[in-house]
């Protein structure tokens, strides 16, 4: 009976798409022919591409099957062949792998065992990138009087009365197992007291695995702070909400199906919780007058952890930057202070600074006043004169002038009258 095609299960095929994922990702080992020959490039350039891809087969034991498809790319791409995910070698002797000049390639063996059962990749590469693609091979035990059905280690098969393709209801078809396998796992995490802590894991295997997870080697049990969930993709997840001090530890995810169990480690460390502290004024701004033209400083002392963040303001206005006449200032104690210089009329009116953190907020509000400067006006001292024994004596800025005050064409009082001032 000759080998027949047949079409993969979703399941088997998403399987399949995570093992060329992880194989296109991964290190080859290469043969000596693979390293002494390289193909040169055309000149054109182009990622390995199959024109015809590899088939699914299903077989009875002891018959032959051929693999068989076509890869073009430029340069010739290296071919790799494997079987769930393990490389086969070119030298070996169960497999024969072979090229044609127009880039098709084989997988050949001449009589299929049990063992062959699986999922062949082959992969194309060259420096322009790689591509695979994978076909099943299911083989059929043939019943035969006095011999046994072999089966291998790590691998568990069960026989069924029908396959899904198939209309014989007498086929003896072998069920094949995956061991799981975690195509994704968290690595060690770090999460403060009382925040969300959140592994995720992915994996793979046939029946589909059951999980468990353990804390220091005691199972977790799901409960209020403890919930473990799966998603539409696949994805499993232990949610830790809030974390505490207790869950600290080493924990262990274990996969489990009929072909065996797969695990993986990761430590928790559970940093200490950070102390908040609510903003607080030690010193509170103070109402505050000036002088027009001076300069002024509105201070203030706060105290709060984590440091809270600072903001100014003049009634509805705030100040974001700081500017040639107006700048604001703070030190890591907690000082915080707004130096205006010169102030000016404008400047009067209600300042506020808040201080907020996560902790809370707090808000300190002063009035500064600016005044016109006053000055006192400038004015002469006042002379005082002692006057004459005479009535009719006149005053003047040089003295007492009888003479002019009777005779206003005469000549002015020379000196040596009598005046009396404090200039004296």
């Amino acid at each position: 009976q000759p080998e027949s095609e047949y079409k993969v299960s979703s399941f088997e095929q998403r399987l399949i798409s995570e093992i060329e994922f992880r194989l296109e990702r991964s290190p080859v080992e290469e043969s000596d022919e693979d390293v002494q020959h390289d193909e040169d490039a055309t000149g054109q350039g182009g990622a390995p591409f199959f024109q015809t891809k590899l088939k699914h087969y299903k077989v009875f034991e002891g018959m032959p099957v051929t693999f068989s498809c076509k890869v073009i790319g430029d340069p010739k791409p290296k071919i790799y062949w494997f079987k769930d995910g393990k490389q086969i070698s070119k030298r070996s002797e169960h497999y024969r792998i072979s090229r044609d000049a127009d880039g098709t390639c084989h997988l050949h063996t001449a009589a299929a065992s049990l063992d062959d059962d699986g999922n062949y990749t082959v992969m194309a590469g060259n420096p322009e990138g790689r591509v695979s693609c994978t076909g099943r091979m299911m083989v059929q035990a043939v019943n035969q009087r006095g011999r046994s059905q072999r089966s291998t280690p790590g691998h568990i098969r069960r026989p069924r009365s029908r396959s899904r393709d198939s209309g014989d209801e007498n086929e003896n078809i072998q069920e094949r197992h995956f061991r799981p396998h975690f195509l994704q796992a968290p690595g060690d995490l770090i999460v403060q007291e009382g925040k969300l802590c959140r592994m995720d894991c992915k994996v793979s295997g046939l029946p589909t695995p059951d999980l468990i997870w353990q804390l220091n080697g005691q199972t977790i049990r799901p409960d209020s702070a403890h919930k473990m969930l799966v998603r539409e993709n696949g994805v499993h997840s232990l949610v830790i909400e809030p974390v505490s001090n207790r869950d600290a530890g080493i924990y262990t995810c274990i996969a489990s199906n009929r072909a065996g169990q797969n695990s993986f480690n990761l430590e928790l460390i559970v940093a200490a919780k950070e102390m908040h502290k609510a903003p607080s004024f030690i010193e509170k701004l103070q109402n505050t007058g000036v002088a027009e033209g001076y300069p002024v400083r509105l201070e203030c002392r706060v105290s709060a952890v984590p440091y809270p963040q600072i903001f100014w303001k003049k009634e509805n206005e705030s100040f974001t930057h700081n500017t040639d006449r107006i700048s604001m200032h703070q030190d890591n104690c907690g000082y915080l202070c707004m130096i205006i210089q010169p102030a000016m009329k404008e400047d009067a009116g209600w300042y506020t600074v808040s201080a907020k953190n996560e902790a809370g907020i707090v808000s300190s509000t002063a009035r500064l006043d600016v005044h016109t400067q006053w000055q006192q006006p400038h004015t002469p001292k006042p002379k005082k004169v002692r006057p004459s024994a005479s009535r009719y004596a006149a005053l003047t800025e040089r003295g007492l002038d009888v003479k002019a005050a009777f005779f206003p064409d005469s000549s002015p009082l020379q000196p040596g009258g009598l005046v009396e001032s404090d200039d004296l």
